[in-house]
């Protein structure tokens, strides 16, 4: 009896310890969970995370993860180390983020995670050959603050290509536009490049192929927006982009290994 008063007495203990907000952070680190930042602008945010919720259907339905429930996030003050990936829809009428802002997610790339930058503008590039949208003006002023390696579109030897899905491209609701990832460290000798990122995956992905917009459902699960063609497996396609990126998020060394096997078994043959 003494030893049940004495445990009941240290539950109460660790409850009254609990401090506000430990509920949310619980429940945001027992889950992985895909989140989004919020851009303040109501319809870019409804589809960032509609666009999630599709994809997470999609992986619960095609892989053995489960996520949780997509979150979205205020990079100015919510806490961003729970996630693994944070999909970021670049809106040039929202406001600019704030220096310290940015500095938050300079740190949260610089301590593993991963930020796709989708600027959903692949059709909207202004006239002229050398001229930019307002969305891609706004992430250079964004990416002009960030300690970005150096990218390049993804190869097609890269673990991105085959990570779940055997993929040659990542299109979104357009297609056409490369997704960029940090550059190899020898992306010009791929003689002698058995692995690609072997440190880790990459901190940052962009695109313009406006993935969140292909990925977006209703509650019935019926897509919102149409393809740009419209072709329905482009949809499929976008959907399937999605799980290798998560994949290659989760277990990024472990596929790279995978993938190089044969070639390091030919070479320690020689």
């Amino acid at each position: 009896i003494g030893l049940g008063a004495l445990l009941g007495h240290a539950d109460r203990a660790r409850a009254d310890d609990a401090k506000p907000g430990d509920t949310q952070a619980i429940e945001d680190i027992s889950k992985t969970r895909i989140a989004y930042v919020l851009t303040g602008e109501p319809g870019v945010d409804s589809i960032s995370r509609a666009g999630l919720e599709g994809l997470t259907r999609f992986l619960i339905e095609k892989t053995a993860l489960e996520p949780g429930a997509p979150a979205g996030v205020d990079i100015a003050k919510d806490e961003l180390s729970f996630y693994p990936l944070i999909y970021w829809p670049i809106d040039p009428a929202a406001p600019m983020p704030s220096e310290a802002s940015i500095a938050r997610i300079d740190a949260y790339m610089q301590q593993g995670g991963t930020v796709l930058f989708d600027t959903r503008d692949q059709f909207a590039n202004g006239i002229g050959a050398n001229s930019t949208s307002p969305a891609t003006e706004r992430l250079r002023d964004i990416l002009g603050n960030l300690n970005v390696p150096p990218l390049e579109p993804v190869p097609s030897d890269h673990v991105l290509t085959k990570s779940f899905f055997i993929l040659p491209e990542f299109p979104g609701r357009f297609n056409g536009s490369p997704l960029w990832v940090e550059a190899s460290l020898d992306a010009s000798n791929a003689e002698n490049r058995p692995v690609r990122v072997g440190d880790g995956v990459s901190p940052i992905l962009i695109t313009a192929n406006d993935f969140a917009g292909a990925w977006a459902v209703d509650e019935n699960g019926d897509p919102l927006l149409p393809t740009v063609p419209a072709d329905p497996m482009q949809r499929i396609y976008a959907l399937r982009a999605g799980v290798n990126i998560m994949m290659y998020m989760l277990t990024g060394n472990y596929k790279s290994d995978q993938v190089h096997v044969p070639v390091l078994l030919e070479r320690l043959g020689q």
